[in-house]
């Protein structure tokens, strides 16, 4: 093999640096049995390097944000090079040992392009129809200059990878004259199915199909079985494929699946009736579905959507939320998904499951109704013994739940439990604090579990579900409970949007430190604060807010996101809204209008139904379910902030360690340690000794994995499926979402992918992908709340509902379709978004 050029016969999978994603893939597809592959050379990654990187040198490494006419400069440069002689008798001898004569196809292979994790497709030029050697060589300067395209320029910045050390390889493959020609998906690109093969064709070339300038024939196989089959009309006689060449194509599709190990997308083409395939990529967008526990069909539950936070976990981050997890969950693209399929097929608990998800999450229990409806879960299964009631009503509560000391004391025990494991780590090291660390989380999920807590936090549901149903069966008043909690106690979500305004008051009156938190970063956040006019007193406000809220962030759940208390300059947008925006002693007002509009209500309330017959009864029941939910409603925060603040306990021991694992070079950074599990972090502890390889691996991975949309349902066949809202009376054109808090308002939206890009005023509507505490603070000058992601009793929903702000959530592509300044009416009881200019 030379170190300039090589035959496609030469290269596999394993030379991806030499040869790029394209050129390793064919060459490895050569090995396939029964896979027809043109002949073809590829010009390597070190052609490459000798050549071009060799004359453009130091205008590469200047390549940080090129502008269109500094790369158009590189590509009239490229173009214009001298090729070694040894390269073009490399180039011009390989062709001729292939027939010499013919029609060549130049394309790009760079070390980006193709890979498990990453498409480069398109973003290179390719040249058809090449004929001669002159052309070729002329060719493969072009496909070269390609490389410094503005799309490619952007597809590497996205990726990470930085432009100026990009390398590129080129294949140089015969081009066939195909009767027809297309693309084959082994899985179904758009919903993930891996037991569906998807392919189009077109007669003739297939680059008719990818340029746009032919309609394609579509097919569907499943398990050998031609399932769809859709011609374009005016061939609809004269389809491009036979059927019998639709179920050859499957078939060797699976052939080459296997060799690969994952779905991939195949080109291939017809020549009398003669098969050849002309490349494989992965198939880089679709979601992976769980590793099988067996060979029965399984349906999955995102944990994320419940959670709020659809970001993937690093592998640290997922060992301490399934440590502490109520339930068994397993893994897929780097997220939790719940196994729900043995609920599904048991009569009782299939109607308690379907019930429950169906109020919380309409487009989740709508998915679900569409796996059960085609009948893929199998026969029901008969359970011996009792079954679960089909009743979704919540059982009756305890009557200790309505003891009024009940919360403050399990507040109070969740307090002194914290400072006794906070003592506890700081007296312990190394391997100590870990078994420690490991021995508590086992405590912490019994604490979790403890029935008083869980009595509490349904109890509170159970009241407002009361509330709701019965004032609008008996007096027409819809989501009644929305009002009854405004400035309900004992909610630390709320709270410490509360906190943060008062915050805000000490630091209103300096401006020195106004302008420190405008510049400041989180290595000189505190440092000079106390030298500046007011900075003792703002420093001891923060310090307290920290110690109490440090332990909260953004993806909170995931132990190894940064906490406020790491970050303090994630508040200082929050900060300084509420100094731009609210006047001194807002807090104090909004508790004080809260409380006041939810007395009224309920003044209200119990007038019109003392009215009625029987109201005296009436009266009674409901003042006693008002009293439940007010007493009850806050602490349903508590579980997660009792989570939350156990892990930062955790990761300030933890970080000590990796500081001494740092100094010993057995990690790069502290941050290395989050792509590990607990175990293997124990491991590393304990022998000094990291797997660097492992930890590059788990990088990419995590990266490739937050590029990909998780699934409110996913199967086991890989399929992603989608729900759909069902409902009439939705005004022309409007957005549908879950209504979650009541109230019809119109505003300016301010649409923010990140707490720390979020910047509204007094009066906007938030708009965004999910919400968690960390933006509890924003909740308070906004208008409305809408969010992709979210359920009835998700935290933002919650949040929304107890300081009176109307929201909508689970609205589909809402941060696509709603234009950040754009004018928009949300409606939280109907549930929808009208977009208005």
């Amino acid at each position: 093999m030379s170190t300039l050029v090589c035959s496609l016969d030469e290269v596999g999978r394993g030379d991806l640096s030499l040869v790029g994603g394209k050129g390793a893939n064919l060459g490895e597809l050569r090995r396939v049995e029964g896979a027809a592959v043109p002949d073809g050379l590829c010009v390597t990654t070190a052609a490459f390097e000798r050549v071009v990187v060799g004359a453009l040198g130091e205008a590469l490494t200047q390549l940080q944000a090129p502008s269109a006419d500094a790369l158009a400069a590189l590509r009239a440069r490229v173009e214009a090079l001298a090729l070694p002689d040894e390269l073009v008798a490399a180039i011009v001898g390989g062709l001729r040992a292939l027939g010499g004569e013919g029609v060549w196809a130049v394309r790009s292979s760079a070390v980006a392009e193709d890979s498990a994790a990453a498409s480069f497709a398109g973003q290179s030029d390719t040249a058809l129809n090449v004929v001669g050697e002159e052309a070729v060589l002329r060719a493969l300067r072009g496909v070269w200059a390609s490389l410094y395209t503005e799309r490619a320029a952007v597809t590497l910045h996205q990726q990470g990878l930085p432009l100026g050390e990009a390398r590129m390889a080129v294949v140089i493959q015969r081009m066939l004259r195909p009767q027809a020609s297309g693309v084959m998906f082994t899985a179904d690109p758009v919903t993930g199915h891996r037991r569906r093969v998807c392919v189009e064709a077109v007669l003739g070339l297939g680059d008719v199909f990818v340029s746009g300038r032919a309609q394609a024939d579509r097919f569907a196989v499943r398990d050998g079985q031609l399932i769809e089959r859709a011609i374009v009309p005016e061939r609809v006689d004269a389809p491009a494929l036979t059927d019998a060449q639709v179920l050859r194509l499957a078939a060797l599709g699976r052939r080459v699946e296997a060799h690969f190990g994952s779905p991939q997308d195949i080109e291939w083409c017809f020549v009398d009736d003669t098969l050849h395939l002309v490349q494989s990529r992965p198939i880089t967008t679709i979601f992976p579905p769980p590793a099988p526990a067996d060979d029965n069909f399984h349906v999955y539950l995102s944990v994320g959507h419940q959670q709020m936070m659809t970001d993937p976990l690093r592998p640290l981050g997922r060992s301490f939320f399934l440590a502490t997890a109520l339930r068994p969950m397993v893994t897929a693209g780097g997220r939790l998904f719940v196994d729900v399929s043995r609920e599904l097929r048991v009569p009782a608990t299939r109607a308690a499951v379907m019930g429950a998800i169906g109020a919380s999450d309409p487009l989740m229990g709508d998915a679900l109704s569409v796996v059960i409806q085609r009948g893929e879960l199998g026969p029901d299964l008969v359970v011996d013994g009792p079954t679960p009631p089909r009743s979704l009503a919540p059982p009756a509560p305890p009557p200790f739940v309505d003891d009024p000391g009940l919360v403050p004391a399990l507040i109070a025990e969740d307090e002194e439990e914290q400072r006794g494991v906070a003592a506890e780590l700081q007296r312990r090291s190394g391997l100590d604090a870990l078994a420690f660390i490991r021995e508590d989380l086992v405590r912490l999920k019994q604490s979790l579990l403890e029935p008083r807590r869980g009595a509490v936090v349904m109890a509170g549901f159970g009241a407002a579900a009361w509330l709701n149903e019965k004032m609008k069966a008996w007096l027409g008043v819809t989501s009644a409970a929305d009002t009854l909690t405004l400035s309900a106690p004992n909610n630390v979500t709320t709270e410490m949007g509360l906190a943060l305004m008062r915050v805000a008051d000490e630091i209103r009156p300096f401006p020195e430190v106004v302008r420190h938190l405008q510049t400041t970063t989180d290595a000189r956040f505190w440092r000079g604060l106390l030298t500046l006019d007011g900075g003792p007193q703002v420093h001891a406000a923060l310090a307290g807010f920290i110690a109490r809220y440090g332990a909260r962030c953004v993806g909170e759940i995931d132990i190894t996101r940064p906490r406020f208390a790491e970050s303090p300059t994630a508040l200082t947008p929050l900060l300084l809204t509420n100094i731009q925006h609210a006047q001194p002693g807002e807090a104090e007002r909004r508790v004080a209008r809260g409380l006041a509009a939810a007395q009224a209500m309920e003044a209200e309330l119990l007038t019109r139904l003392g009215a009625l017959p029987d109201g005296e009864a009436k009266v009674a029941e409901t003042q006693a379910m008002i009293r439940r939910l007010r007493a009850l409603t806050g602490y349903r925060e508590h579980p997660k902030f009792k989570i939350v603040r156990r892990y930062w306990a955790y990761k300030q021991a933890l970080l000590a360690e990796l500081d001494k694992l740092v100094a010993e070079g057995a990690l790069a950074t502290p941050d290395d340690a989050w792509f590990l599990t607990l175990d293997e972090l124990h491991e590393l502890i304990e022998t000094r000794r990291p797997n660097p390889t492992q930890l590059r691996a788990r990088r990419a991975e995590h990266s490739h994995h937050t590029r990909l949309t998780p699934p409110r349902v996913l199967t086991s066949d890989g399929e992603s499926v989608a729900g759909a809202y069902r409902r009439g009376q939705v005004p022309e054109g409007a957005l549908v979402g879950l209504p979650v808090s009541v109230g019809v308002v119109e505003g300016r939206a301010r649409v923010a992918l990140d707490l720390k890009d979020a910047r509204v005023e007094a009066g906007d509507i938030l708009v965004t992908t999910f919400t968690d505490p960390s933006w509890t603070p924003l909740f308070v000058h906004l208008k409305a709340l809408v969010t992709e992601v979210g359920g009835l009793m998700t935290h933002g929903a919650v949040i929304a509902r107890e300081l009176g702000v109307p929201a909508v959530v689970a609205v589909v592509g809402a941060t696509r379709q709603i234009r950040d300044g754009q004018r928009v009416r949300v409606d939280g009881t109907l549930g929808t978004v009208e977009l208005l200019d």
